[in-house]
């Protein structure tokens, strides 16, 4: 049996209401032995909470305001999250970060949400769940201006450079990699071969951005055993030292 960490999948969401505990049970049936799930905005916090209360050993939850739902109201919005943040048991702050794909029109108020939620992390000794979307670039420099000993995390859903790898691991922060891994126009199967496994953790972000051959489907967190197999593939490493090495960096950034 394997023993994986999921570092980030939003299972509670409607996606998954027919058959939560199904999906449940089958990632413990590949080894999955916890899932982080990080929030989107201040209407997904009752959902989110609700799931961690159910599966309280498996299911841990982290609260943020993901940049697609920066708005016009986006302050209001911040002030719920810091509300929800100092209220109870978070273990990260997330889904933070910036996106130039499917929202540019408030980027100006995507850079104040995520600094404004880099000194909450900070603050509170969180790691940040980084959200980089066509804004990788970008996202990397405001983290190397905010950056000091009490801020670390992940830069979730990596598709960089080797530059921009060795730029985040620089930082102290880890690289989430997922689905996107098994995809043949990826492009990640010639940057993770040069990149130290010590680095990275295993993400699935279900329900989205399912492995092949599932690719276009609802994703789930049992199929983070296909991406460690591809990640051992490409790396010519066994899957048991895949497993061994992530979880233990997701252990280590979520000191859980």
């Amino acid at each position: 049996m394997f023993n994986f960490i999921d570092s980030h999948a939003h299972i509670y969401l409607e996606e998954f209401d027919s058959d939560i505990d199904a999906v449940i049970r089958r990632s413990q049936a590949v080894g999955v032995n916890k899932v982080y799930m990080p929030n989107i905005d201040p209407g997904t916090v009752a959902r989110m909470n609700s799931l961690a209360a159910g599966y309280p050993e498996f299911c841990y939850p982290m609260m943020g305001l993901h940049p697609c739902s920066v708005d016009e109201n986006f302050e209001n919005n911040l002030t719920l999250i810091e509300s929800n943040l100092r209220s109870k048991k978070y273990f990260g702050v997330g889904e933070i970060g910036t996106d130039l794909y499917w929202e540019k029109k408030f980027w100006e108020q995507q850079k104040i949400a995520f600094q404004f939620q880099l000194k909450l992390a900070k603050e509170m000794k969180l790691p940040a769940i980084i959200h980089c979307r066509e804004s990788l670039e970008e996202t990397i420099g405001m983290v190397e201006q905010m950056k000091d000993e009490n801020l670390n995390g992940v830069f979730h859903c990596f598709t960089g450079s080797i530059e921009q790898a060795n730029r985040i691991s620089a930082l102290g922060f880890y690289l989430g990699i997922g689905g996107v891994i098994t995809f043949k126009n990826g492009g990640l199967d010639r940057i993770i071969p040069n990149i130290d496994l010590s680095g990275i953790i295993l993400e699935t972000d279900s329900p989205y951005l399912a492995p092949v051959p599932y690719r276009g489907k609802r994703n789930e967190p049992s199929f983070i055993s296909l991406i460690a197999e591809r990640i051992s593939n490409i790396c010519g490493i066994s899957i048991e030292e895949v497993s061994r090495v992530t979880t233990k960096n997701s252990q280590a950034l979520f000191g859980t």
